[in-house]
């Protein structure tokens, strides 16, 4: 019942018209991806003119839907739109990454590595880019690869780490040509027989 009644809010609340501005469009699932891969959102929302504050809102802290809790988050984090409040934002980000949001995953790793927001602890951002690398994100791979390079993380995980990105699908030759640069660097780094098992299509048992 409490769902619906939201759902009827949320309604309301996007088709709700401002004299001065022209209403908004509620973000779709693949808008919201797409903001986040070139890290547009922020600029996006405030573009917007915070028009779908109360939107986001519900739909991160009563709905959970996890990537409106990553930009629910990011705004809490940077006070765009609302005060800032980084203990929530963090927390909102760790609570996406626990249903499985590849996006909130590296973003947390992010904020490890970089030490903005929490104490540094590229252990720890090892830790939370493994399990989105493992499902198949792109950017996961690589910053897990470039931490690996850097000589963080287990050497029993390099071979793997190397194989999801070695054997990953590029959309564009410049990423193609960091993902090298990246795989150099670990390659330095592991015995040449792991190198040539994780070139290999499917990786396969020692």
């Amino acid at each position: 019942m409490l769902r619906l009644l939201f759902f009827i809010i949320l309604s309301s609340l996007s088709l709700t018209s401002y004299a001065d501005t022209e209403a908004v469009e509620v973000y779709s699932q693949e808008q919201l991806i797409d903001m986040i891969r070139d890290k547009s959102y922020l600029t996006r929302v405030t573009s917007d003119d915070c028009q779908l504050l109360q939107d986001i809102e519900a739909r991160a802290e009563v709905l959970k839907q996890p990537l409106y809790q990553y930009l629910w988050a990011e705004m809490l984090n940077y006070g765009i739109c609302v005060t800032a409040n980084p203990p929530r934002g963090i927390s909102l980000l760790r609570d996406a990454a626990e249903q499985g949001s590849a996006e909130a995953m590296v973003r947390i790793a992010e904020y490890y590595r970089d030490g903005k927001f929490v104490i540094q602890d590229k252990e720890r951002a090892v830790q939370y880019t493994l399990p989105a690398a493992a499902s198949g994100d792109l950017p996961a791979r690589m910053m897990l690869v470039r931490l690996f390079g850097e000589g963080y993380g287990s050497p029993r995980d390099y071979e793997m780490g190397y194989h999801w990105l070695y054997n990953d699908v590029f959309s564009d030759e410049a990423t193609k040509q960091q993902a090298l640069q990246l795989l150099m660097v670990l390659e330095a780094k592991m015995p040449a027989s792991a190198v040539k098992r994780a070139k290999q299509e499917h990786l396969r048992s020692r």
